[in-house]
């Protein structure tokens, strides 16, 4: 793999115009079929199997006017009085001309008469609506009235439907990873040329992405998740070579001959550390969502697209830039024989190696003590998709929760849908299954059971004393199905399919788990031949995942630490985040893993030293390291300040765990084990030996002949 990735990097460094060229091209061609061919994200939530769903393919087929979207516009006084009859009548009317309403229910006045509610029925799902054509439509027909000086905002699914990103995240997150690199590179021509890399590749995943929108699902933010991994991992990789580059050009090697060597080092870690990305995001496939699918497949193509452009682009621009990739005083010395070598004094990070190999011990235990703390709170995350009492403050989705709340109670954000078959359930027992609800503690209200046309299904209104993110609501819509309901009878609605949704996800974490980590295990353990490093390697991932779990819960689901992130109030970890936060950050945590391991096992195979390997493995790696986290950290920590509360999440999440992992499990944890174990992280079984394929990373495909060592003690 060295060999052809190292011709790769001479043959794009020798024809850099070329190069650059053909990814022009490239990118041109991509976006002129996208432009041509390319469909709109939107949202599926169907899932397959559950209750909730079959509750709405019943009124699909039997009451379909009541199996469409929702929206809804809130009207309200700010001075407190009450609405004018005529104001609202002449509101219902233009609503009612409305691209594929259906029907809109008559004026609900609030018991002070200063709010009224309008619910629209769509004759369509909510996914048919593409972009903002939705809410704008809404916003158009209601302009008049607030003209008139009264405030109107629009809840329902319509209008939660559409999230517009600005760009603004990207721009935080490349301004930050601009700064580190010209600290990290020296200049800013080395600084800028991992940003262009980066971003040509994401151009090119942006472009797939629209095209695979026109044949399947995706969803409305696995773009925006997309472009988050994709601008972290691309300018790290990049970075990872332009670093061997410069260093290449520094020992007097012409450009072609630099990129060479850097892509067939380098290059090699780049390949491995975004194949093994690759291979976590098919976790997503076993969620059981399409929605989660979408988010595998658009990363996919990000991340694929951001590699091929550094193992392409890179060699050529560096070829381009050439000597001002070196500071001044560095271009000075190149090539020049009366230069001295001298032995310079040990780095910051060399002298931290030493540290950590001289107490291995109370480093590993500390170390485990922090990240075991940094878990905790996780044992009480509670997970729920996104609605819009999430939502900020300025939303206007929010807005109109906040209004039906204190005009209506807060369980009419989020009524049930009972759907029930009434060849099942004889119409005569409908007032006394009324009655029973109305009962219920939990319920404030139940309506009157509507009647399809056909007469053979029916829809029963419930709405809830608590909210949609309230516990007390997810374990009243379990009661009712588990005990209270006949048969014939069930819950849909979007509290119900977001019930299902959390609950699916909660137990295929557990699948997925295991999935992602066996797939680690077999690439770590061919890839170095030690199955014990293997082993090792994903149990500090996982920790770091956990850690990360647990600082998401506490700052999520506290109110002082929610408000510190822009949210009015504590509310629980989104449903999509846990499963897709894992599977991206195992896959990126084996990065930094194959980034280390490669050093010290190249290292160790010259030496036979295991304790100083790792301690000369990571003087090696630890500032690139370092280097590659805080961009990644820079870039996530960008993505947090979106509105987009799922977003906000991941961004805040992603950006915390690879701080955790680059820092307390990459340059504490995992060199104190290795001192610790010594010579049996490299044991290898003979039968194993046999089996694994010969693979060889960062030093070429031929070894060099390893110095004498004693052969590695059975474990």
């Amino acid at each position: 793999m060295s060999t052809l990735l190292g011709r790769l990097g001479g043959a794009a460094a020798a024809r850099p115009w070329r190069t650059v060229a053909a990814w022009l091209l490239l990118i041109a061609a991509i976006f002129g079929l996208a432009r041509a061919f390319g469909g709109e994200p939107h949202d599926s939530y169907r899932v397959p199997g559950t209750r909730s769903t079959a509750g709405l393919d019943l009124l699909h087929e039997r009451f379909p006017e009541t199996a469409g979207a929702d929206a809804r516009v809130v009207v309200h006084d700010r001075n407190g009085k009450p609405l004018s009859a005529d104001v609202l009548s002449t509101l219902r009317t233009r609503l009612t001309t409305l691209p594929h309403v259906l029907a809109v229910a008559p004026p609900i006045p609030s018991q002070a008469g200063d709010t009224a509610l309008l619910t629209l029925s769509y004759d369509v799902e909510v996914t048919a609506f593409k972009g903002a054509t939705g809410l704008d439509a809404l916003r158009d027909a209601a302009r008049p009235t607030a003209d008139a000086g009264y405030q109107v905002e629009f809840g329902g699914q319509v209008p939660e439907h559409f999230s517009a990103p600005d760009g603004t995240a990207e721009a935080i997150g490349m301004a930050a990873a601009l700064i580190i690199l010209v600290i990290a590179l020296g200049t800013v021509v080395s600084a800028g040329l991992p940003l262009v890399v980066a971003l040509a590749g994401l151009a090119a995943g942006t472009g797939l992405i629209t095209l695979m929108a026109a044949v399947t699902d995706i969803s409305d933010i696995a773009p925006t998740v997309a472009s988050m991994v994709g601008l972290g991992v691309g300018i790290d990789y990049a970075l990872l070579l332009v670093s061997r580059h410069v260093e290449g050009v520094r020992r007097g090697l012409d450009a072609r001959a630099a990129a060479g060597a850097a892509n067939a080092t380098a290059g090699a870690s780049v390949v491995v550390a975004g194949s093994t990305v690759l291979v976590s995001l098919f976790g997503l496939k076993l969620a059981g969502l399409s929605i989660y699918a979408s988010f595998g497949y658009a990363t996919f193509a990000t991340v694929g697209g951001v590699m091929l452009a550094s193992l392409t682009l890179v060699p050529a621009l560096a070829a381009l830039a050439g000597p001002r990739l070196l500071r001044r005083a560095e271009r000075r010395a190149v090539g020049r024989s009366d230069v001295v070598a001298t032995a310079d004094a040990p780095t910051r990070t060399e002298r931290w190696a030493r540290l950590i190999g001289r107490r291995p011990i109370a480093a590993a235990v500390l170390s485990l003590a922090v990240l075991l703390g940094l878990a905790a709170p996780m044992l009480g995350m509670r997970t729920w998709p996104q609605d819009a009492g999430s939502q900020a403050p300025g939303n206007t989705t929010r807005k109109a929760y906040d209004l039906i709340a204190d005009a209506y109670g807060p369980g009419a954000n989020g009524p049930l849908l009972l759907a029930v078959d009434l060849d099942r359930l004889p119409k005569s027992e409908l007032p006394a299954l009324e009655q029973k609800l109305a009962q219920d503690p939990a319920v404030v209200q139940v309506g009157p059971a509507r009647l399809g046309e056909a007469g053979n299904a029916a829809v029963i209104t419930v709405t809830p004393r608590t909210g949609p993110q309230d516990a007390a609501t997810a374990k009243l819509v379990k009661r009712l199905r588990d005990h209270e309901l006949p048969a014939g009878v069930e819950v849909t609605g979007v509290v119900a399919t977001f019930s299902d949704i959390s609950d699916r996800l909660s137990a295929r974490l557990w699948v997925v788990v295991p999935f992602v980590v066996a797939l680690s295990l077999v690439l770590l353990t061919a890839l170095f031949r030690a199955p014990v490093i293997a082993v090792k390697a994903a149990a500090m991932n996982l920790l770091s995942v956990a850690a990360a779990y647990g600082v998401m819960t506490a700052a999520f689901q506290h109110d002082a630490s929610a408000k510190l992130l822009g949210l009015p109030h504590a509310v629980p970890v989104s449903s999509w985040v846990p499963i897709l936060m894992f599977t991206v950050l195992f896959g990126l945590s084996m990065d930094y893993e194959v980034f280390l391991l490669s050093r010290v096992r190249e290292d160790w195979l010259a030496t036979g030293d295991a304790k100083g390997s790792v301690v000369r493995g990571l003087s090696a790696t630890g500032r690139v390291i370092s280097s590659a986290a805080a961009i990644m950290v820079a870039v996530f920590t960008g993505f947090a300040i979106d509105p987009d509360i799922t977003v906000k999440m991941i961004g805040v999440g992603m950006a915390v765990a690879v701080l955790i992992d680059a820092t307390v499990v990459r340059l504490v944890l995992v060199p104190a084990t290795m001192t610790l174990l010594g010579r049996h992280n490299w044991w290898l079984p003979g039968w194993l030996d046999r089996l694994l394929p010969k693979l060889r990373i960062e030093h070429g495909d031929e070894p060099a002949a390893p110095a004498a060592r004693p052969e590695p003690a059975a474990v």
